[in-house]
């Protein structure tokens, strides 16, 4: 099978391999379509320390069952599906505790084993979900970004009612931000970043606020958009310095930031400021079972579509799509990379 590895620092290669072997529990998917995450930008750069070349990545994907491990059950041969990619123990004190986000021996397909940027992928049978033959492929493979930010936007939403939200990063994890928050009951959502190509992306698509945060003059413009309500939530899916300086600014008074973006560790904050202000920080990594299956739900439902801000490549065009996306050539938010091309 053809396969994109991995093999090094801004190095991806079309390889031939192997179709894996499957254990007496797992499913063989043959994948058809695979979104780059932004994760796995840094992985390509050699940032990340838990991808270990050489590595297929690959954690965003649709595909169909083509073949059962001999002791699985529930899951059928053809049927169209996506994969939870975060595969928890269920015994250690947090997945007892319930817990399961924080698993102490949690693994990710992609990254601690072979992932979807390949023809086929072998996967636990426990982490397949079932989707109708209807749903667009590249919606479904939407899944995996939509739960994590489904469980961001959940919990923050959960402490103010229409809240006016402030979302910083044009990207997947922040657009997909900012269509879950319509959906659970914010009132206006202004999605800000620096890169006027994306912004002017998300206007076209009909997101009703877009701002440049790099401009002077950012925070008058979000005073006009919000009036005296101001902004109660912010998520950041950034995570760099300036983003995280300018969340302390502009929110309000009892407000919360959901910090999801993990762009430095490191941050100077004024912790005085938020106690005095009795500000709520937040942050929120991944998604708990339920969170899957409720954005799954969304896709399923088309309340939320990959229309008008993704671009679709061949599995040949890794190297440079990745490439294109760490020097800021990409104008969309999310690259799909279709196996059936």
């Amino acid at each position: 099978m053809k396969v994109l590895s991995w093999n090094g620092p801004k190095q991806m290669d079309v390889e031939e391999r192997s179709v894996p072997e499957l254990a007496k529990d797992e499913v063989l998917v043959k994948v058809d379509v695979a979104g780059i995450c932004g994760s796995e930008i840094e992985g390509f750069l050699g940032h990340n320390s838990l991808r270990v070349p050489p590595l297929i990545m690959g954690h965003e994907f649709s595909g169909h069952v083509e073949r059962l491990g001999d002791e699985v059950n529930g899951v059928t041969k053809g049927a169209k599906v996506v994969v939870n990619p975060l595969l928890t123990c269920g015994s250690c004190k947090q997945c007892v505790r319930g817990n399961e986000t924080q698993c102490e021996n949690r693994k990710i397909i992609g990254i601690h084993r072979s992932g979807a940027f390949a023809e086929y992928v072998a996967v636990p049978a426990s982490a397949v979900v079932e989707v109708p033959e209807s749903i667009d492929s590249y919606a479904a493979a939407l899944a995996e970004p939509l739960a994590c930010c489904f469980r961001a936007v959940r919990r923050v939403l959960a402490l103010h009612t229409v809240p006016n939200v402030l979302i910083y990063g044009a990207g997947a994890i922040g657009l997909l931000s900012s269509f879950v928050a319509k959906e659970l009951g914010a009132n206006h959502v202004i999605v800000a970043d620096i890169n006027e190509e994306r912004l002017q992306t998300l206007n076209e698509i009909g997101i009703e606020h877009t701002l440049n945060n790099g401009k002077d003059g950012f925070e008058q413009e979000l005073e006009k958009i919000t009036g005296d309500k101001g902004i109660d939530v912010l998520i950041d899916a950034v995570g760099f310095l300036p983003t995280r300086s300018q969340a302390a600014k502009v929110i309000n008074p009892g407000g919360v930031i959901m910090n999801v973006g993990l762009g430095v560790n490191e941050t100077p904050l004024p912790i005085n400021d938020f106690i005095r202000s009795e500000i709520t920080v937040l942050g929120s990594f991944c998604y708990s079972r339920q969170d899957f299956q409720d954005a799954v739900q969304l896709l399923v439902n088309a309340k939320v579509t990959p229309d008008g801000w993704t671009e679709v490549r061949k599995l040949e065009d890794g190297q440079q799509s990745f490439m294109d996306l760490i020097e800021g050539k990409v104008k969309n938010s999310k690259i799909f990379l279709d196996l059936n091309k």
